[in-house]
């Protein structure tokens, strides 16, 4: 939650339960309508114990979840981010699909990529 209050900028919206059963909502503070959860994957009740120890592996590799995020400023924003501790991925780069963007892996290992709107 603090990476995503405190670097990213998002405000929190909720913040439920405890422990293994703890979720959070965060969203950027000018789109009301987005959310984004925030969970482990443990508070998924219907899954076993081999597909708990499959995710954990997966996001140990930064493989299980990732989320695209856009801004007006991509240098400014990855400026930010590299400064709050972000693992930095991909640093801004020209896509030859017309997108310039860049990654970082959250705390939790997630790729989290941002590109730059146009």
């Amino acid at each position: 939650m603090a990476f995503y209050r405190d670097v990213v900028g998002f405000e929190v919206r909720s913040d439920v339960g405890q422990g293994k059963m703890r979720w959070i909502v965060v969203g950027p503070p000018d789109q009301p309508d987005t959310a984004i959860l925030l969970a482990p994957p443990a508070a998924d009740p219907g899954i076993t114990d081999d597909e708990r120890r499959t995710i954990a592996e997966m996001m140990a590799k930064g493989t299980y979840g990732w989320i695209q995020l856009s801004t007006k400023d991509l240098d400014a924003t990855f400026a930010r981010l590299e400064a709050g501790g972000a693992e930095v991925v991909q640093e801004p780069t020209e896509q030859p699909y017309g997108v310039r963007d860049c990654a970082f892996r959250d705390p939790a290992g997630n790729l989290v990529r941002v590109n730059e709107a146009r």
